[in-house]
């Protein structure tokens, strides 16, 4: 069981993220670009996700969370999935269901900062996305 960590030593988010599509692993679609907002004020985390596929289209989302366990719904496409975020020691784990008429999917979404606060891993270790890593680079032109 991970350690409780001091709200003190839980990263903050907050920023403008571009992934780092050299260094990621992507399920699904190739990507040209991933830019993620995010707001971050605990307990309420927003993302805002910008994806742009290689036919040149965009496709955003926006999740709303709240870290400390409670469940929040998120639309997923024409879908709403159930969603919990929690701490796991310094990581933020985001976790959701979405029902298919095929079956229940689940993801399960692994936020760790770099101790510079200058990288965003987003890892799906162990869910219907297990492989995936996003690493986001902070993009500091952009204050927020």
């Amino acid at each position: 069981m991970p350690q409780p960590v001091s709200d003190q030593l839980r990263p903050d988010f907050t920023g403008i993220w571009r992934a780092n599509l050299e260094k990621s692993v992507l399920r699904g679609p190739s990507a040209t670009q991933i830019v993620c907002r995010i707001e971050h004020r605990e307990p309420h985390l927003q993302q805002e996700i910008l994806f742009t596929p290689a036919n040149g289209s965009e496709q955003r989302a926006l999740f709303n969370y709240t870290t400390a366990g409670e469940e929040t719904a998120n639309q997923i496409g024409d879908r709403t999935a159930r969603t919990r975020a929690r701490w796991e020691g310094s990581d933020l784990a985001i976790e959701s269901w979405l029902d298919t008429p095929a079956r229940q999917l689940h993801f399960k979404d692994h936020w760790s900062l770099s101790c510079d606060g200058r990288t965003l891993t987003m890892a799906h270790r162990d869910d219907d996305l297990a492989g995936q890593i996003v690493v986001y680079d902070k993009d500091t032109s952009w204050k927020t």
